[in-house]
């Protein structure tokens, strides 16, 4: 803030109410309109381009200044012009019966500026009082893992609404202290996150250690308490009866300071063994939940591996039906190609059988032209056997053929029917040969 103050003097005095023009300053403590030179905003002007950073958020909740003792019958255009030098407001509001009001500017650090000098600056006859506003909808949040960041905070509360500012508080020397802020833009949004947050289960890593958020306390460190806004009643002016001092030993006072002393001393060392066992118990934690971790991982595995195992199973039985019903087809397509090929065989028999009964049919005819075909070949092996036999065997053998031969009877197709024909299958002794086989 001295830097802030320091770098804004080569803009003009700080108190714009300590300037004075030729012409002096009207009943109110104000410049008169029609002074020569021109008016306190015009002389004094800011490069407000030089005060915004790259990327930064504008007319924000840290940008909202509460300006008090405020005189009456102020109005709305009249606050505006007052900080009309620190660029354009985004928000005025004026409380008249009680005097203050609340205007938001466009960055933090001309909102400090403009603190920083108009802060007790008189105004028609009362010197106002410009201090940053409490911020509503600001959390804070604790207990925050080690590798949190300042985006990995924004990016986890972001769930809940627009965020202002997120910020992991750190300490001298860079190292976070598990604290941090959360700033949104509204109310409800903070509601939102401390309703849902409030239970100790929100979880920003895989390191299962809940965050605590709670509304944030707000304080002023940089004005402090002066000695001006001290309500100086009678316990003001009983405790201010002596100045700071040593107490004397041996003294009244020595020896209830020392009492003091003892009891902040064991108030001291219950912090220290209370901040002792809560770090005990948290490494006996950490500890435990490393091994309900490993445990867990274990059993996940295992119920991994079981449904594994419940998948290879399905996969076998459903295999097996599949198999199953391949041998069940291939049985049906021999089942049929068994049937195919009895029908196929029946149906060669029955032809067959009836091709052997229109051969029966036929056989008398048959039977006429074997036995013509057995006389000649008898007649062609008499007379290879020469001409021995004489008148009679050729006598003999013409009787015997005319027999054979078919005759005007009625039983010409019946075989070995007939006068003069012999039965089938006795033919004569000399017919044959001692070589020659009967012949049906």
């Amino acid at each position: 803030m001295q830097g802030n103050r320091g770098s804004h003097n080569n803009h003009g005095p700080s108190r714009p109410g300590e300037q004075r023009k030729p012409g002096g300053t009207n009943t109110n403590g104000e410049q008169p309109e029609h002074c020569e030179g021109s008016s306190i905003n015009e002389a004094l002007t800011l490069d407000l381009q030089s005060f915004r950073k790259p990327g930064e958020k504008t007319f924000t909740q840290r940008s909202r200044l509460f300006v008090g003792n405020l005189p009456p019958g102020i109005t709305e255009d009249e606050l505006e012009k007052l900080f009309a030098k620190y660029g354009k407001a985004n928000e005025i509001f004026i409380n008249k019966d009680r005097g203050f009001g609340f205007i938001r500017l466009e960055t933090r650090i001309i909102a400090e500026i403009a603190r920083a000098e108009l802060d007790d600056t008189p105004f028609r006859g009362r010197p106002i009082r410009v201090r940053f506003a409490t911020h509503g909808a600001a959390l804070s949040v604790k207990n925050l893992p080690e590798f949190v960041s300042n985006e990995l905070l924004e990016e986890a509360f972001a769930a809940f609404g627009q965020i202002e500012r997120a910020v992991v508080i750190v300490d001298d020397r860079g190292r976070p202290t598990g604290k941090g802020v959360v700033e949104f833009t509204s109310k409800p949004a903070a509601r939102k996150a401390l309703d849902k947050c409030g239970d100790g289960s929100y979880l920003l890593t895989a390191f299962p250690r809940p965050i605590t958020v709670e509304p944030m306390d707000q304080f002023d460190e940089d004005e402090g308490l002066p000695e001006k806004l001290i309500n100086k009643n009678q316990q003001y002016h009983k405790e201010r009866e002596q100045p700071p001092r040593f107490a004397q030993p041996g003294s009244f006072e020595y020896e209830y300071a020392m009492r003091w002393k003892a009891l902040m001393e064991m108030e001291k060392q219950q912090f220290e063994m209370v901040d002792r066992n809560m770090k005990e118990a948290q490494e006996k934690l950490e500890a435990e939940m490393e091994a309900a971790r490993h445990e867990h991982q274990v059993m996940l595995m295992r119920q991994d591996l079981l449904r594994r195992q419940e998948e290879l199973r399905r996969m076998e039985e459903l295999h097996s039906q599949e198999v199953q019903k391949r041998k069940q087809a291939e049985l049906r397509q021999e089942e049929e190609r068994r049937r195919r090929e009895e029908e196929m065989r029946m149906r060669s028999e029955e032809m067959m059988k009836r091709q052997q009964e229109g051969f029966r049919g036929n056989f008398p005819e048959n039977r006429e032209q074997d036995m013509r075909m057995h006389m000649g070949a008898m007649a062609m092996n008499r007379n290879s056997l020469g001409a021995t036999s004489g008148a009679a065997g050729a006598a003999g053998l013409s009787a015997e053929s005319t027999a054979l031969m078919p005759g005007s009877g009625n039983n010409n197709n019946m075989p070995g029917g007939g006068q003069g024909g012999f039965p089938r299958g006795l033919p004569g002794t000399g017919d044959y040969g001692p070589n020659k086989q009967r012949r049906f």
